[in-house]
């Protein structure tokens, strides 16, 4: 088995310097289509696969990401680690606009998509007590640290299903009670379905503003903001690009088992498995599913 990185975020962060053999390839799934054909090439030896999550030109809202298509469409190209990337708000002062956090939990508030790959004829259960994949997000965090932004190590990511952004009563709820440190709308169910699909899953935060809590949220000029997305993106870049010289393209067992996620969690009986979802699952969870 051979390694693949795979990232998930805006258009830009592909546009990466010696990144070999770059093409744009459809993938089908039975899930439908994913958010846009899927970038993929060769960094340094190492495979990658690029996913703009809103598609390209921005045509998916939150809510109508594709996340299912799109983590199944990983999956069968070959995807074992996969990067999300991503810009938030902040409820912490010391988490200013600029810096990176790499999340380690998450609250999820979507109530509109569709969370899991199994259902009715195929049921299972898989853990998400830790989300992310700690090896990981520990490569990713000396990743970023290298590009010279200022990264946090370890928080927690308040997923809404927006459009629209929080009021001032909720960021503040978040914040002072519920205890989040970054909110966004398009991490869940992605970590879910990640680890569904038995992959290795880490998630940056991009920092782009203060959420509707901070005092001086409304003196924030959106020149600001344009400007602190545009610097994200290019350090964001340099991550990714530093990411294949930390993995190698030799794939070893993940020592937290997020690749193994699905070794107890399949509830149904064998014959009582229904053939239409078996078919759907073969590539989420062809290794566990093969002979059944």
């Amino acid at each position: 088995m051979e390694r693949m990185i795979g990232v998930m975020g805006g258009s830009g962060v592909y546009e990466i310097d010696g990144l070999q053999d770059g093409t744009w390839v459809n993938v089908d799934t039975p899930w439908g289509d994913p958010s846009d054909q899927i970038f993929t090439g060769v960094l340094d030896g190492v495979k990658m696969a690029f996913l703009p999550r809103h598609g390209r030109g921005h045509v998916h809202t939150p809510t109508s990401v594709p996340y299912r298509a799109n983590i199944d469409a990983l999956k069968r190209l070959g995807v074992t680690d996969l990067i999300s990337v991503s810009a938030t708000g902040s409820f912490r002062e010391e988490m200013a606009p600029g810096d990176f956090v790499i999340v380690d939990q998450f609250i999820d508030r979507t109530v509109n998509r569709e969370k899991t790959f199994f259902d009715t004829g195929l049921v299972a259960h898989v853990s998400v007590a830790h989300p992310t994949c700690a090896r990981l997000s520990g490569l990713v965090y000396e990743a970023a640290r290298a590009t010279g932004v200022t990264v946090h190590m370890g928080g927690t990511y308040l997923a809404m299903e927006g459009p629209q952004f929080s009021t001032m009563a909720e960021s503040k709820m978040y914040r002072e009670v519920w205890g989040a440190d970054v909110i966004g709308m398009t991490n869940m169910p992605e970590a879910k379905l990640a680890r569904e699909a038995e992959m290795c899953y880490a998630s940056v935060a991009m920092v782009t503003d203060y959420d509707s809590w901070h005092p001086d949220h409304g003196a924030v000029d959106i020149t600001a903001i344009i400007a602190t997305l545009g610097a994200n993106t290019a350090h964001a870049k340099t991550l990714v690009a530093a990411m294949p010289a930390l993995l190698t393209s030799a794939y070893a067992p993940c020592e937290h088992g997020c690749d193994r996620a699905l070794d107890y969690a399949i509830m149904t009986a064998p014959d009582k498995r229904d053939p239409a979802m078996l078919a759907k699952l073969d590539a989420v969870a062809g290794r566990v599913l093969k002979g059944h």
